[in-house]
């Protein structure tokens, strides 16, 4: 992507003396900084069930969010209107907010910075893709799911993709922007039989193209993946309840990683000290071969982004280092308020919102045990290949997870499929929890068995 691609204020109307005067009735005597951040976005969904489009959806947004920081003190405004008098009033409320008085004060002229990095090029933007193309590829989808197993009933399968266009100017004179694509497909399966219905669920995406999908038949792979889980579930057992040791399959359980404890890193909670990571820097928190790891610069990965939200690269921050606790994910405040690192993760939900500190892709790196090695290691116990959802209490680390795909471990093997099963847990940090195969030594395990 070229510079005036991602600087360019023309898309939304704006020239930089525009924006240079808005942050100068921002930037007064007691504001400590100022920025505005301008988002253009487009997104598009389709959705099929029992071989019918559902739903086709397209919305687009505009906009542009005001802030001013005043030692702790934020003030934020917004406004879905970008005209030079729009601009003024959310500039004067976000100051007002921030509790400073009324002025103009000079801001240096916008330097035009470029992404040091292209993590997600593509050649042709995904919301690009005609509609016909994306129900052919749903359609195909369905039919290859029914063709799997005839006990599958019904299949649901979405396609959305997002298109955002995103340009970051500071009171200090940074002025960068950024092409930011997305898109995921989601298959799930419904398996009956005798009565017995079970569903199976498979999907992926990330900052990539719709010819993703496609190479090697990509998308016929999650359809068959979505249909096995579902016939699976048709002959699972029910779940033992108790504490017993727990394997986790490498890969998406790394979702019990981001929730029970990625989120009791983000420095917003520690600051506030709400997080049962509180105060523990430099402090052993989990076993020695655990090391996590944040990392936003991962080619084409869901999380990963040129720059956050702020206009910071991103970077990989090393977060508990062979478990001891020895950073946190930053964003500009909170990073400058705490005396730590700035590690390029702040993030906003749109241009309506604030940025706050918040994961990219976060894992743990893989030991020196062979995954097979850790599941002989097991007598008794549970084998959870991935997770329909869950919850955590980053007060304390309490957590509950749901697995979708799971199995029992007997003698050092895996045997029968169960369901039903729930992990419930207490940390501030679960031994062993991430992307690779892991054993969690002693964990309760909520199940169905009567």
């Amino acid at each position: 992507m070229s510079t005036d691609q991602t600087t360019d204020l023309a898309r939304f109307g704006l020239s930089e003396l525009e924006v240079r005067r808005t942050l100068g009735k921002v930037k007064v005597r007691d504001v400590d900084y100022a920025d505005l951040y301008f988002e253009s976005s487009v997104s598009e969904s389709v959705s099929m069930e029992e071989g019918i489009v559902k739903r086709a959806g397209k919305s687009v947004s505009q906009g542009v969010g005001v802030r001013a920081t005043a030692g702790e003190k934020t003030g934020f405004a917004y406004s879905d209107e970008l005209t030079r008098r729009d601009l003024e009033i959310a500039a004067d409320t976000a100051r007002y907010i921030a509790n400073s008085p009324q002025g103009d004060t000079s801001v240096p002229a916008p330097r035009r910075v470029r992404p040091t990095r292209d993590l997600y090029p593509a050649e042709t933007s995904v919301t690009e893709i005609a509609t016909r193309d994306r129900v052919e590829l749903l359609d195909r989808i369905d039919a290859e799911a029914r063709r799997y197993d005839p006990r599958i009933k019904n299949v649901l399968a979405s396609f959305n993709t997002e298109h955002k266009v995103v340009v970051v100017a500071t009171s200090d004179g940074l002025l960068v922007g950024d092409v930011q694509p997305l898109s995921r497909l989601q298959v799930t399966c419904i398996a009956e039989e005798g009565g017995n219905r079970q569903i199976g669920t498979y999907g992926g995406g990330g900052r990539i193209g719709f010819a993703f999908y496609q190479e090697q038949d990509r998308f016929l792979r999650y359809a068959r993946e979505a249909a096995r889980q579902a016939i699976l579930n048709l002959s699972a057992v029910e779940t033992p309840a108790g504490v017993m040791p727990v394997v986790l399959a490498g890969g998406w359980p790394g979702i019990l990683l981001h929730e029970a404890i990625g989120h009791g890193l983000e420095a917003d909670f520690n600051r506030r000290r709400t997080s049962a990571f509180t105060n523990l820097m430099g402090r052993r928190v989990a076993s020695e071969v655990c090391t996590i790891v944040d990392d936003g610069t991962l080619p084409f990965r869901r999380g990963s982004l040129n720059m956050d939200d702020e206009g910071t690269p991103t970077s990989r921050t090393v977060l508990i280092e062979r478990g001891v606790l020895r950073g946190y994910i930053t964003d500009r405040l909170n990073a400058r308020l705490m005396g730590i690192p700035l590690t390029g993760n702040g993030r906003r939900e749109s241009f309506q919102s604030i940025p706050l500190p918040r994961m990219t892709n976060t894992f743990m790196l893989a030991g020196e045990s062979d995954p097979q090695e850790i599941i002989r290691s097991v007598r008794r116990g549970l084998y959870a290949v991935s997770f329909g959802g869950g919850q955590v209490d980053i007060t304390n680390g309490k957590f509950v997870f749901s697995a979708s795909e799971a199995y029992l471990i007997e003698d050092g093997a895996i045997t029968r499929p169960v369901k039903g099963a729930t992990l419930i847990g207490n940390g501030p940090v679960p031994v062993g929890v991430g992307l690779p195969t892991i054993r969690v030594d002693e964990i309760t395990v909520g199940g169905t068995q009567g």
